[in-house]
């Protein structure tokens, strides 16, 4: 578990886990292996429509909780099961323990159980004097290790078979050879025997259906079978979130749980019980069944307009099989109990803000979690909106406040900018690049070269290149951002040259400014909420048929998030509802819309490599255009292997986490390089900013900028 209390401690954690060479290596294996198993086990499905069908009867189950709750231990105890209410994990933990008690069990087999973990069950039993046997081989090598689980379908991902060894040669007291197949056969022979001489068996459950008083457990062990039916007394320990009204219901979730969680179409056993059934070590051969249901804040959650969302979890653990912080630290670092996208958020809500503080800064904002979840939960949304409820709980930190008010104000702002391209003169050696900054601004952030301001804004050329269109078919307005209108005016140019090639009429309206997300990251509720007017403010929507960005972040920022930032302000529903329609990605724009073809351009065969944004491919869906777009210019398209994944910069994470964001950007170079391009092109200029960074600080003789700047030099 995380105990950390301060950001510095957590980032000295992480570093521990970045010099694990075998974690890294682990994760490594299984992050680029995942995707894969995942993509052909939904191979010929409708993937979006089965997440949609489960988002849709969990959003129902939780909507009808208490009522389901109600039938299902009516059912259930027709069928002779006891069924049990907890308010919290401590109830929960007493009411396991006083049947222990009552029923005079002294040893207890356990099946993985996400719930029992979060109640810290094993502690209170085991402080009642109980012995308790995980039996899930992952959880029983780490209770004899005495951690907590780094994944929630895989426990034990971060140990290596030669730490098994190890451990098993201790537990057994003999020398156990470094061989998979011989471990395996050692941990059943050890735990065969806890099965036969077991009093009480204790399992979680995937589902619980009302209609019937069943519960159903997905596993790849056979395991929880035997701990469901050897013992004398069975207990199951269920959130009331695993409530559905019917089978069918539940097999909706069943299709696609173990496609997300392993990418297997089916996991080995799938067992469906209902009723206390025949049981031969019991002196009236009955069966002794108890289910203990947890609220511990899902009745509050299922009634939040927001996060009843959370209701959706399928505990599947694919949010943190596609997060590339998770994949860098691993779950020890990147949850308390919970781990992953879904872990930092319900470390809020179960376990308190203390323990979730440092955790939800921990999110590099990629939406690769969004992209996969299996209940389609807006998962990024959502921590954000903790980091928001937090600051306001605890007080934000003085830079964040200070960020927020000088968004808020536009003038401020440009002229804060325009005051440091003069004060930066003495530190950019003549450079565009930062090169002379004191050790104390440049601590753990040497990693890449940072970017020097442009002499020139793009807003204050604005005037002088403005093409002047007759008889535009189409009027577009152009939204720079902060960083393409004071850094990289020159991709605003390069676009700018590429629709005027079309006919594009083009405006810039003046009083745009930074889109927002910055300080929306620094958890700067209102500032996020006054940029965002002042933006929409700035344009005249009904005007445009398009308003158009070369930013992958602001655009999916304007586009998605805009909506919901200012939603409940009366007097803007309109108005950004039109504004967000009329948002769109550059590449977009030039494939889609205008249609350009290598008819258009003339290109000389550079070889091109392309990193896909995050807020670009999982954002707003936009995939195969930016690639079409680089073999139409001429290029040759060079792949990287994944591309898809996360440069490290995410804004304000980078600064937080330099030691992340560099293993990410090491990893981006390295496989941008590796296909022999001379150049590498994206779609957001802060992704730009970080691998042209890294670039220039290793030394590479691959060229960096955005896929406008191709598409600009080679125009015929």
């Amino acid at each position: 578990m995380q105990t950390a209390k301060t950001l510095k401690e957590y980032r000295k954690e992480l570093r521990e886990s970045l010099d694990n060479e075998f974690l890294r290596e682990a994760m490594d294996k299984f992050a680029t292996a995942y995707p894969v198993s995942r993509a052909n086990a939904f191979r010929g499905l409708d993937e979006k429509a089965m997440i949609a069908e489960v988002a849709d009867a969990k959003d129902a189950a939780a909507r009808n909780m208490d009522a389901l709750y109600a039938q299902f231990k009516a059912e259930a105890e027709k069928r002779g099961v006891k069924v049990h209410m907890a308010k919290d994990a401590a109830e929960a933990n007493e009411i396991i323990a006083r049947i222990a008690k009552n029923s005079n069990c002294k040893k207890i087999v356990k099946s993985k159980s996400m719930t029992a973990e979060e109640t810290l069950l094993n502690h209170r039993l085991e402080d009642d004097g109980l012995e308790v046997i995980e039996t899930d081989l992952g959880e029983w090598i780490i209770q004899l290790r005495h951690e907590g689980p780094t994944h929630m379908v895989m426990p034990a991902i971060h140990l290596s078979r030669y730490q098994v060894a190890d451990l098993f040669s201790e537990v057994t007291k003999q020398k156990q050879e470094v061989d998979i197949q011989r471990l395996v056969k050692v941990a059943r022979r050890e735990l065969r025997q806890h099965f036969a001489t077991a009093d009480m068996g204790i399992s979680g459950a995937n589902f619980a259906i009302a209609e019937s008083g069943t519960i159903g457990l997905v596993t790849n062990e056979g395991n929880a079978r035997l701990v469901t039916t050897l013992p004398r007394v069975h207990v199951a320990l269920c959130g009331l979130d695993k409530l559905t009204p019917s089978l069918n219901d539940a097999l909706k979730s069943l299709r696609v749980l173990p496609r997300n969680a392993t990418g297997q179409a089916i996991t080995s056993y799938v067992t469906w019980i209902t009723g206390a059934n025949e049981c031969k070590a019991a002196a009236d051969e009955k069966k002794e069944m108890h289910i203990v249901f947890l609220d511990n804040g899902r009745r509050a959650l299922a009634q939040d307009p927001l996060f009843s969302q959370v209701m959706r979890c399928v505990r599947c653990g694919a949010c943190a099989n596609v997060c590339p912080v998770y994949r860098l630290v691993g779950g020890h670092k990147m949850g308390h109990i919970y781990i992953g996208a879904i872990g930092l958020i319900l470390t809020y809500f179960f376990h308190g803000k203390d323990k979730a503080r440092n955790l939800v800064q921990n999110c590099i904002n990629c939406e690769s979690c969004k992209s996969i979840c299996a209940g389609g939960i807006d998962l990024p949304r959502l921590i954000k909106e903790i980091r928001a409820r937090l600051s306001e709980e605890d007080g934000a930190p003085v830079e964040a406040t200070l960020l927020g008010k000088v968004l808020k104000n536009r003038k401020l702002f440009h002229t804060l900018l325009r005051f440091g391209k003069f004060a930066q003169k003495p530190v950019t050696g003549g450079t565009p690049y930062l090169r002379h900054l004191p050790q104390m601004f440049m601590k753990d952030h040497g990693f890449r070269a940072l970017p020097a301001i442009a002499d020139k804004a793009f807003r204050d050329e604005w005037e002088t290149i403005r093409p002047r269109v007759s008889n535009a078919k189409l009027r577009v307005a152009l939204f720079s951002g902060c960083v393409q209108d004071f850094v990289y005016p020159e991709q605003m140019k390069a676009a700018v040259k590429v629709l005027a090639s079309r006919g594009v009429e083009m405006d810039f309206p003046m009083d745009q400014s930074c889109c927002g997300l910055p300080v929306q990251m620094m958890a700067e509720r209102q500032a996020t909420i006054d940029v965002a007017r002042q933006n929409v403010m700035a344009f005249d929507a009904a005007k445009y048929d398009y308003i158009l960005t070369l930013c992958a972040s602001c655009a999916s920022h304007l586009k998605e998030g805009y909506p919901n930032i200012l939603a409940g302000q009366a007097d803007m529903t309109g108005k950004v509802k039109l504004f967000a329609s009329k948002v769109i990605d550059f590449s977009s724009f030039v494939h889609d819309v205008l249609g350009m073809t290598a008819d258009d351009f003339k290109g000389k065969g550079e070889k091109v490599a392309y990193h896909s944004s995050c807020h670009l491919c999982r954002g707003l869906g936009v995939v195969e255009q930016p690639r079409a777009l680089i073999a139409s210019s001429g290029s040759e398209y060079c792949p990287a292997q994944e591309e898809a994944v996360c440069c490290g910069f995410g804004g304000t994470f980078s600064m937080k986490f330099p030691e992340l964001s560099k293993e990410l950007l090491d990893k981006k170079l390295n496989n941008a390089e590796a296909t022999g391009a001379t150049r590498m092109v994206a779609d957001c200029p802060g992704c730009i900013m970080q691998i042209r960074g890294g670039a220039e600080k290793r030394g590479s003789r691959m060229k960096v900028g955005h896929i406008a700047e191709l598409l600009a030099e080679n125009l015929k």
